[in-house]
């Protein structure tokens, strides 16, 4: 088959071989991205129509346990300057997403436990309190069972946990020894089960990815059909061991959101901050690519650059304000609007 037709294969039967797959990542051309991306955006726009979902990121704290090897928050990065906020900072900065119209928050921090569970509970519930309009997602990593049920118990509605990549090798090769690809895709398994909201994902063009790997990837995806997927491109940071390895493709990130989107009509598809990095149209395009959520940053603007996943991160230095009145802006540009709303997966 030619790559378009495996294109209208997906859209038809919503399914590919994992050699299909390969195939369409190792030889598209960017005639083929447009097609997908075309095909993409009509299924968004049917089921979404020109609306697009904010959700506003409060990142509360980069200390990790962890020492994932493309992560610049890891916990053997002597140079990251580390930084917790309390929890009424935490409040202050979903209040002031509140009265700018967002009706969701993601609470995202390394793996941090000087935050118990108990105190995450009150923090969630505090938020649940204040704003009882709005969805909470959580971004805090592997946790065991009963964590993530008193969680979800307090009030939290959605969690994300990228699984990073479905193939064994491949997890070996990103993280150390400590961590396990079996343990991720258990802990999102139980997610689902508890009944969040649940969002998988990947970087796209990561040290050691094939056409073989990412192909595994979309078979997880389809099979394990996340309400979310949090997808961007790889961008090294100075301070890993991953340092000197090349950046993720701006042409196959936006293919990979196309194809999910297509694979998965319903699914909640960032345009993430990553992909704004690496281009300066990066998240219209990703939008016009089928995705259809952006997450505007609410952490305080001292704390931003902190919080550094990866280099050169966009809008650390904007205030809150000037962030989504951009954003809004950039999308009235290409047809879209940001609307007031919770954002919750249709089932």
């Amino acid at each position: 088959m030619t790559n378009r037709e495996l294109i209208d294969k997906l859209n038809t039967e919503k399914a590919l071989q994992k050699s299909e797959w390969a195939q369409l990542f190792a030889t598209f051309s960017e005639a083929d991205r447009l097609y997908a991306a075309e095909l993409a955006r009509g299924i968004a726009d049917k089921v979404f129509g020109k609306k697009i979902y904010l959700r506003g990121l409060v990142e509360f704290s980069n200390y990790c346990k962890n020492d994932c090897y493309y992560c610049g928050i890891r916990c053997s990065n002597q140079k990251a300057q580390r930084y917790r906020l309390s929890e009424e900072e935490i409040l202050r900065c979903c209040d002031e997403g509140r009265e700018l119209g967002f009706m969701s928050f993601v609470l995202q921090s390394g793996e941090d436990r000087a935050y118990s569970t108990e105190k995450l509970c009150g923090i969630v519930r505090a938020i649940k309190a204040r704003h009882p309009d709005c969805a909470v997602t959580l971004s805090l990593g592997e946790l065991p069972a009963e964590d993530y049920r008193a969680l979800y118990k307090a009030g939290a509605d959605r969690y994300l946990l990228r699984h990073e990549t479905a193939d064994e090798a491949h997890y070996a090769k990103l993280h150390p020894q400590s961590m396990t690809l079996q343990n991720r895709l258990e802990c999102l398994k139980t997610l689902k089960a508890i009944g969040y909201q649940t969002g998988c994902g990947m970087m796209i063009g990561a040290p050691y990815q094939t056409p073989e790997t990412l192909a595994e990837d979309m078979l997880f995806i389809k099979a394990f059909e996340p309400h979310m997927v949090g997808t961007g491109p790889f961008i090294p940071h100075p301070d890993t061991p991953f340092k000197d390895m090349p950046q993720g493709s701006f042409e196959t990130t936006l293919l990979v959101l196309s194809l999910i989107r297509i694979m998965l009509p319903k699914t909640l598809l960032p345009a993430t901050t990553a992909l704004g990095t690496i281009h300066p149209l990066g998240r219209e395009a990703g939008i016009q690519a089928g995705a259809n959520v952006l997450m505007p940053n609410l952490s305080p603007v001292a704390v931003r650059e902190k919080y550094a996943l990866y280099e050169n991160k966009i809008c650390t230095g904007e205030e809150s304000a000037q962030c989504v009145h951009c954003l809004k802006t950039r999308l009235a540009s290409i047809g879209y609007e940001a609307v007031e709303s919770r954002g919750d997966y249709q089932y």
